[in-house]
């Protein structure tokens, strides 16, 4: 859907975007990641055209990206922007209508959202009579009411509830699974986890780290595993045995349930010696690989990066 190519851009003697390329899929959850400062604000103001890269092309589906491409595109901007005393409806309406859409149209579209997200009776509130969370459903309805190709979530769960942050969370798969494509920038990680299929980790306005999650996931799996054993020796001589010939850590004892819980690294993929070794003790109630979560991938490649310069 996106193509950014070599994308270059600086203001004044900051670089906020140094060579960066980058290939967002069609019909996808794409992760825009990175610490404050690390370009992220700025490769989303060159999608939007709000500003131009210096050097290097974007494409838009097939094409360089133009002025008439901003009707495809849907932009939720952390720091919102609605008339505080306009009316809900009336605002609504004109905002659609901004983005193309006939005055018919539009509140056919706004019936269906409305009702989807259950503010059906908001229609003639002011937007300043609105909490900040309600006032953020109208933002997002407005955001993609025009159905566009490519959707651009700029962390779209502030000032959300837990339900209500569920609910849009399910609301932007369902926009997913309707075939557009997304970009979505947050610090959340957890919502990374749960959404993204692909990311892309900025810092100092340089990619890091890209490609698909799962893929980067099992790429950054470092060999160790959680594992439990219920015992049928002593914990202190269960313990002396695995130190002596594993490598163990962050062991813990529950003598209530016998349960032995420690985390073994294993360098080599066999696993035989090890298991031979911990069925000596007892029963194994649990052996598993741990996988890095997104959040430990985001320090550890950041904290990588500034240690290499």
């Amino acid at each position: 859907m996106l193509v950014v190519d070599r994308v270059s851009k600086k203001y004044g003697d900051y670089t906020a975007l140094n060579q960066l390329s980058l290939e967002i899929p069609k019909h996808c959850i794409y992760g825009l990641l990175g610490p404050n400062g690390a370009g992220k604000t700025t490769l989303i103001r060159i999608i939007n055209q709000i500003t131009y890269p210096d050097t290097g092309s974007v494409y838009f589906d097939g094409e360089l990206l133009e002025p008439q491409h901003i009707a495809q595109i849907g932009y939720l901007p952390e720091e919102r922007g609605l008339y505080k005393s306009m009316k809900v409806g009336e605002q609504a309406l004109y905002l659609a209508q901004l983005k193309g859409l006939s005055k018919t149209e539009a509140k056919k579209r706004l019936k269906f959202w409305f009702e989807r997200l259950e503010i059906g009776d908001w229609w003639n509130k002011k937007i300043q009579e609105l909490s900040k969370g309600m006032a953020q459903k109208i933002q997002f309805i407005v955001t993609v009411l025009h159905e566009p190709k490519l959707l651009i979530f700029d962390e779209p769960f502030s000032g959300f509830d837990p339900i209500n942050a569920n609910k849009i969370k399910e609301e932007i798969i369902y926009l997913k699974e309707q075939g557009t494509s997304i970009i979505f920038s947050t610090h959340r990680m957890e919502s990374v986890e749960e959404l993204c299929e692909y990311i892309t980790l900025l810092n100092e306005s340089e990619k890091i780290l890209d490609g698909k999650l799962s893929d980067i996931k099992k790429a950054y799996k470092n060999n160790t595993y959680q594992v439990g054993v219920r015992l049928n020796v002593g914990e202190e001589q269960a313990l002396a045995r695995l130190q002596g010939q594993l490598k163990i850590s962050n062991s813990a004892y529950d003598k209530q349930e016998n349960l032995l819980d420690f985390t073994l690294n294993l360098p080599s993929p066999d696993t035989h010696q090890a298991l031979q070794v911990i069925n000596g003790l007892g029963m194994l109630s649990h052996f598993e690989e741990t996988i890095p979560s997104a959040n430990d991938i985001f320090i550890r490649t950041v904290e990588e990066k500034q240690q290499h310069g």
